[in-house]
């Protein structure tokens, strides 16, 4: 199984998805890969934010190997899963799939925890505070995941 976690600029929410997942695949011993990227090429080879490193930090996760990169269209060929954080990112990533088969790879994370809700992960970027919220939401989501796959 290959997953794609996909926010906007792939410095806040997506590398924290992606090192919760990586945790969590490694401990149960899955043979899964994960990566993640931004629908924007802003912050492309920037280490995630500093604010998502101490979060994941403070849950013994490191993901200062992380560096940021753009969503491409060939990831549709290398991933089974697409996971974006909000219906922004749905829609930007959906406008580059080439054929029904691509958008069915894409999906709310958060309609894993909460199926059919449609809930988005904020983004934390503009709120200090925000970070650990969105470390729960997608800790719950990236469990939901486990048990789904």
């Amino acid at each position: 199984m290959k997953i794609l976690m996909v926010c906007l600029g792939n410095i806040c929410r997506s590398p924290l998805a992606e090192g919760i997942l990586k945790t969590k695949v490694e401990k149960n011993r899955l043979n899964w890969i994960v990566d993640s990227a931004g629908t924007s090429s802003q912050h492309s080879g920037e280490q995630p934010d500093s604010r998502s490193i101490a979060i994941a930090e403070k849950y013994g996760i490191d993901i200062t190997d992380q560096r940021s990169r753009q969503f491409k269209t060939r990831d549709f060929s290398e991933f089974d899963l697409i996971l974006v954080m909000d219906a922004s990112n749905f829609r930007n990533v959906v406008n580059l799939a080439r054929d029904e088969e691509d958008i069915k790879k894409v999906k709310l994370i958060m309609n894993l925890a909460e199926p059919d809700q449609n809930n988005e992960v904020p983004d934390p970027y503009w709120n200090d505070n925000g970070f650990e919220q969105v470390y729960q939401m997608l800790d719950k989501a990236c469990e939901a995941l486990l048990l789904k796959y």
